[in-house]
């Protein structure tokens, strides 16, 4: 049911998953979900760790056997593509708080950590760097396919010339540490 809640998300953007909605497209009566769920909060929820795990595999898949730049752009690549193709579900992370170490977003969470972190290890940069570096990739990924995602790049520049402008930036700065 939280599969079918994300594709939802993913067709009517997130704001426009509701209970009812689902109910619609899964053929079934609304309180027949809360068999499968508390709530919207849970499937919200679910909707998140969904993504994370999702997102995490497709970045740990475009990255294995790669090292430094080509690791940072095929990680920045898959991260926009999973966005692009996700924007519902991946809206549904932004907020959530894992409740503990077991939740399935703490998860989901460090598995995308560790994959970018897997990135980083392609650059010298110190140990005591590790969060702030981890912090602007994600800001940098994040922030371009969020607002591609919502059409928010309607100027003359081509859109994917800029993705690889971004990439370059960050690698230049990662290897000037």
């Amino acid at each position: 049911m939280v599969a079918a809640g994300a594709a939802l998300a993913d067709d009517v953007g997130l704001p426009g998953l509701t209970m009812g909605l689902l109910a619609q497209r899964l053929g079934v009566r609304t309180p027949s979900l809360y068999k499968h769920v508390e709530g919207m909060d849970d499937l919200l929820r679910g909707v998140a760790a969904l993504a994370l795990a999702e997102a995490g595999d497709a970045v740990g898949l475009a990255i294995r056997g790669r090292a430094g730049r080509d690791a940072l752009a095929a990680a920045a690549r898959a991260f926009r593509a999973f966005v692009l193709a996700h924007p519902g579900r991946y809206a549904a992370t932004v907020g959530q708080e894992p409740t503990g170490p077991d939740d399935p977003l703490a998860v989901g969470a460090g598995r995308m950590l560790d994959t970018f972190r897997s990135v980083l290890h392609g650059y010298d940069v110190p140990e005591a760097d590790v969060d702030h570096a981890l912090r602007m990739l994600r800001s940098l990924c994040h922030g371009f396919a969020t607002l591609e995602s919502a059409d928010g790049f309607r100027w003359s520049a081509d859109v994917d010339e800029s993705f690889e402008w971004l990439i370059d930036f960050a690698d230049r700065g990662l290897r000037a540490m």
